[in-house]
């Protein structure tokens, strides 16, 4: 089996990839690697054919390791002991294992099950919660189209579900339920933070919170007596709750000309953290705020109500001009609420649709710490709005509701391997069983984190420290052992854990380069370089991010590349190396490094859809897919460059976030004088056909759904494209400004100041064979 199929299979088997697939066998020499050692895991990769496991599992005596039994464990069949792979404790089966024989194995033994789900006895007492905060501070079309997706998303729900309400404007307002013939609901000022015991007591509902007495920290808590005033099941007031959204108006505050609503977000969030705080403490449970725009007034207000102040740029934070007055303060009021969400497993969403900017930069941790959805789009009457609201309640292949909650990951990891931390939607949960490393990366200082909501798409990317010790380096051909443990609660309110267990060879770099450089995956290394960055984009300056991911690259390529000092020409890369360097040209130019042209919410949108999608998601948002479509033959994939942009061809770009299709410049004509609808002409009719069934395919199942554009050669909307292709021939170089470049005839140049792939590799081998 070659390394690319091991990768495939690993992947698809166990849903990890590693940019080393051979790990290095000394910390020194870890750190000459570049790419440090580490993984993507997707935990819930979904697994059709896995078998249900309905017993608890059979942990590690050991207690700082409690491993889960696996197939890579040692066994002893007749006197029935096992060696945990992880610590190398010897342990005894439980009684129930009596019968086990090297032909009659369980199934977390058996070799094609290093990924297994067990299904435990005990389910969780309350069904999931799903809490609606509406903005009614939006035009008429808005709101209409808003409630209509609101009451639709309402027979998606589980029967058993509890729903919620909370409006707002320039008050908030808590919508009692089950009241027969009127609308009754409680009302509290939007200018103030409604704190928690404020609220348990102004709405009668005790003392509430807490887990339980004998309930484990992470299991479902008890909802308070008077919960079921506010929050009720679905099946039994689905009518009332459709009256009362059909009947609610745009806020009756007056606007004046010139100034924005009153909008009180973060006095509606706290309000909707308060209650679940209160009422269903440590229970899958899930806020869904619909934001039709910035918060205006009390705590979390992001911009005043005056439209001459504009809302804060990249430029205002970076300066702390008076526009940016009060980003500190707002987001350390949304960091304080998602820290209390986190706490008691609540996952908060935010759904966002407005022309302006409305604050999600601001909010972003509520969604980051919680594992929520954000949604960014310019208004709630589109289908892409409705689409992407309509799939976060969608099913998987069995039929069940794709989401899971409260869900506790934890890794266990031989004794040479430390755990530096994990970049994903996920908070720390704390706990150090001395397996911890010294140089946190994104959430350290733990080997367990909890994330409030997990789905067969989440992506965590988790980085090691080797720890050897000192002189001892640790011995070639040995396997290093790692168990990734997911405790959730199912859809269903089955608990359940899904365990995947993996090995890896230790080799020496310094006399076997070759072996350990044969298992790189270029692929799953550059979206966990990129979410590294991102990492240090939160912290850092963007220039001095753009100078750490160079100088990795040329450290990379002076370790890996073949050359001759000093010669450029001689450089050459190995072939599992060779797109590397792309892929890192492409991370530099794209939105999630360069703030350039976009808004402080468009980066933290792009920034969080980055670190929770899949290698396969996240590489398509670094570099984008080019497929060229012409007469002369099938489809094919071409080069995101300008020299595949012709006159005769069409070209799908598929951007992750936006599906193009660019008709050039001669298909547009033709087109445009109709020949598709003339006979004989069929072929015509069938190219024109082609990429739209394929983007059709692509808006089928992404979340969310991606924004489609068709376009032509020479169009405003052609800019999408542009944007992406690298320039190669641009106004600097073509033949003439307006003509075609040196591409020949049918290339077209870009009008940019952008250096292109070429120039950058040039650079980059001048660099990597300079005398150190």
């Amino acid at each position: 089996m070659s390394y690319t199929e091991f990768i495939n299979a690993s992947e698809d088997t166990d849903g990890v990839r590693f940019a080393w697939n051979v790990l290095p066998t000394s910390r020194i020499e870890a750190t000459r690697m570049i790419v440090p050692t580490s993984a993507l895991i997707t935990p819930l990769k979904e697994r059709p054919d896995l078998p249900p496991v309905c017993y608890d599992p059979v942990a590690c005596q050991k207690v700082q390791c409690q491993a889960i039994l696996n197939p890579f464990c040692s066994i002893d069949t007749r006197s029935k002991f096992w060696v945990c792979c992880i610590c190398g404790q010897r342990n005894q089966f439980p009684p129930h294992y009596k019968d086990i024989t090297e032909e009659n194995l369980p199934a977390e033994l058996m070799q094609n099950f290093s990924t297994i789900e067990y299904t435990l006895r005990r389910s969780a007492t309350v069904p999931p919660v799903f809490l609606y905060v509406m903005d009614l501070c939006m035009d008429e079309e808005d709101l209409q189209a808003l409630k209509e997706s609101i009451v639709m998303s309402l027979s998606l729900l589980p029967p058993n579900a509890m729903v919620g309400l909370i409006t707002y404007g320039m008050t908030v307002q808590l919508h009692e339920l089950g009241v027969e013939g009127i609308s009754k609901s409680y009302v509290f000022r939007g200018t103030k933070e409604v704190e928690s015991k404020r609220l348990q007591s102004m709405l009668g509902l005790g003392k509430g919170g807490g887990v339980p007495p004998g309930a484990q920290p992470g299991q479902p808590g008890q909802p308070n007596t008077g919960a079921n005033r506010f929050l009720q099941p679905v099946e039994g007031c689905d009518m009332s709750l459709t009256d009362v959204i059909e009947e609610l108006q745009r806020d009756p505050w007056p606007i004046a000309k010139g100034m924005r609503p009153l909008r009180s977000t973060g006095a509606a969030l706290s309000v909707a953290v308060g209650l679940l705080e209160a009422t269903y403490p440590s229970t899958g449970a899930r806020i869904m705020l619909f934001a039709g725009g910035p918060c205006t007034q009390g705590p979390g207000i992001v911009t005043t109500n005056d439209l001459k102040e504009t809302i804060r740029t990249h430029h205002d934070i970076d300066k702390g001009t008076s526009n940016a007055q009060y980003a500190k303060r707002a987001r350390k009021f949304f960091d304080k609420l998602a820290e209390r969400a986190a706490n008691n497993g609540h996952v908060v969403d935010v759904l966002a649709c407005h022309f302006e900017q409305t604050g999600l930069s601001e909010m972003q941790s509520l969604v980051n710490d919680t594992g929520g959805h954000m949604v960014l789009g310019d208004s709630f009457n589109t289908s892409l709005f409705k689409s992407t609201f309509q799939r976060v309640f969608a099913k998987d292949m069995r039929d069940q509701f794709n989401m899971g909650f409260n869900a506790i990951f934890e890794i266990k990891a031989c004794r040479e391997l430390k755990i530096s931390g994990v970049i994903g939607p996920c908070v720390s949960l704390a706990k150090d069983n001395g397996n911890v490393g010294e140089t946190p990366i994104g959430v350290g200082g733990t080997q367990a984190w909890k994330l409030c909501h997990i789905d067969n798409a989440t992506t965590l990317a988790a980085y090691f420290e080797v720890a050897n010790l000192k002189g001892q380096p640790i011995q070639q051909g040995t396997r290093a052992h790692m168990q990734f443990i997911t405790h959730y609660q199912h859809s269903s309110g089955q608990m359940r854990i899904r365990v995947t267990t993996v090995a890896r060879n230790w080799a020496d770099p310094s006399i076997n380069l070759a072996s350990v450089a044969a298992g790189f995956d270029q692929e799953a290394a550059c979206v966990l370089m990129a979410r590294f960055a991102v990492n240090k984009a939160e912290a850092d300056d963007g220039p001095d991010v753009l100078r750490w991911v160079d100088r990795q690259l040329i450290r990379l390529c002076q370790k890996f590349g073949q050359y001759a000092k000093e010669d450029p020409q001689s450089f050459r890369l190995p072939a599992n190396f060779e797109l590397y360097p792309s892929f890192m040209f492409h991370l530099r130019r794209s939105q999630f490094v360069q703030v350039f042209n976009n808004s402080p919410d468009e980066t933290a949108y792009y920034r969080q859809k980055l670190n929770r999608e899949d290698c396969v998601n996240a590489l398509t948002m670094i570099q984008p897919t080019l497929t060229s479509y012409g007469l002369n033959g099938p489809p094919t994939p071409v080069l995101l460059d300008t020299s595949s942009i012709a006159p005769d061809v069409i070209l799908l770009l598929d951007t992750f976030f936006h599906i193009i299709i660019f008709h050039g410049e001669t298909i547009a004509q033709w087109r445009n004088q109709g020949f598709h609808e003339k006979p004989g002409y069929e072929n015509f009719q069938q190219l024109l056909q082609a990429p739209r069934d394929d983007a059709a395919e692509l808006l089928q199942y992404r979340f969310p759904v991606p924004r489609y554009v068709d376009c032509d050669q020479g169009g405003s909307q052609a800019r999408f494209l542009l944007a992406k292709v690298n320039p190669s021939q641009t106004q600097g170089n073509a033949g003439g400004f307006g003509q075609y470049g040196e591409g020949g005839a049918d290339s077209a140049p870009v009008i940019t100041d952008d250096v292109s792939l070429q120039v950058f590799m040039e650079h980059l081998k001048k660099l990597a064979v300079a005398p150190a």
